[in-house]
């Protein structure tokens, strides 16, 4: 309480900047749920007015399916959201629907001075996954053993169907910028407050998931996506992108392959700054030595893995050419012309669980 935060209010072709400061009021939040079920109808409704600061976290509670669409639980906003999810035998739709807004927008990057967008290491709130949204969604599911739901946490080892599946399909149009995000210099230390953040616009994306099992020792769990998305930095450019997954088990044997088309790479910093590769595959073949276990869980494991990809103008590492700098040594030009370049590596490992 106390604490003083900038506010940019649009006047004409451009902006006053007035301080505010953060008062008792703004700490407190409310939060109201309802349900209804009725036959194959499943029905709810939630909203919240949250303070500036209110940040009382997202529910973790399922509500009858595995929407996307969900409150955020960050302070600074109201939102309305409401789903209804219709089972049909075995399969299920289940359209959902959330608008949310910020009681106090974001602050753009081309404020004059000494406007500046906030972040939460200099303020005490930032716009950030709480920005102005308009969110649809459709889920499609199917599931003909319900006792092993599909949307637990842990389904990929307790599903005992012998095909189980679900696609969504979330639009979200965002109406303004955000405030600034955080990012790590390459001193993997020292945090930072990017100068900006992306723009106003219509993102999108097409989620598959499809879990098998095959038999009594054979499982597969499989995702494939699609669609629009954002960098969390003040990059602009939007990514469209696309990729699959499949995991196979068969006694001790496990198998672990992948695809991703114009994607950003496997680290958090990657989506920060933006950083893509054309095309990133991989493969991993694994033998347990002692009781087979499901992916990510721990075990006495040996195995080879293959990893390959193709590098360009918004790639790490990528070099076409190089030009001498102002004292002579040569520099990587990221920006000459020349042919995409491609990094690989294959590694065994042996993994111990005590």
């Amino acid at each position: 309480m106390g604490d003083r935060f900038d506010i940019a209010e649009k006047d004409g072709d451009s902006y006053r900047i007035l301080r505010d400061r953060v008062h008792t009021s703004d700490t407190f939040g409310v939060k109201g749920k309802v349900t209804l079920q009725r036959g194959r109808w499943n029905w709810y409704a939630q909203s919240a007015y949250m303070g500036i600061v209110a940040d009382g976290g997202p529910t973790a509670t399922t509500t009858f399916t595995g929407w996307n669409l969900k409150d955020t639980g960050s302070g600074n906003q109201t939102n309305f959201l409401t789903g209804l999810a219709v089972n049909l035998g075995n399969f299920q739709i289940g359209p959902n629907f959330l608008w949310q807004k910020p009681l106090v927008g974001p602050v753009p990057s081309d404020v004059p001075p000494p406007g500046r967008p906030r972040n939460i290491l200099e303020d005490p709130f930032a716009v950030r996954d709480n920005r102005e949204t308009v969110g649809a969604e459709l889920l499609l599911a199917y599931d003909p053993t319900p006792a092993t739901w599909m949307w637990m946490w842990d389904n990929d080892v307790r599903e005992d169907a012998n095909l189980a599946a679900s696609l969504g399909f979330v639009y979200r149009d965002f109406a303004t910028t955000q405030d600034a995000s955080i990012g790590i210099l390459e001193d993997g230390i020292t945090p930072f407050a990017f100068p900006g953040a992306t723009p106003a616009r219509d993102l999108w994306e097409v989620n598959g998931r499809l879990v098998s099992r095959l038999g009594a020792d054979t499982r597969v769990v499989a995702h494939a996506y699609a669609g629009m998305v954002e960098p969390k930095g003040e990059n602009t450019r939007a990514v469209r992108r696309a990729g699959s997954d499949a995991r196979l088990v068969w006694g001790p044997t496990a198998v672990e392959m992948s695809a991703k088309f114009n994607d950003w790479g496997p680290y958090d910093y990657h989506r920060d700054f933006n950083l893509t590769f054309p095309v990133q595959v991989m493969g991993d073949l694994s033998y347990s030595l002692g009781s087979p276990s499901w992916f990510g869980f721990p075990q006495t494991r040996m195995g080879i893995r293959g990893q390959w990809r193709s590098l360009d103008e918004h790639s790490p590492r990528y070099c076409p050419a190089k030009i001498e700098d102002a004292f002579g040594v040569p520099e990587c030009d990221p920006t000459a012309e020349g042919k995409e370049g491609n990094e690989w590596e294959v590694r065994t490992y042996l993994h111990f669980a005590l």
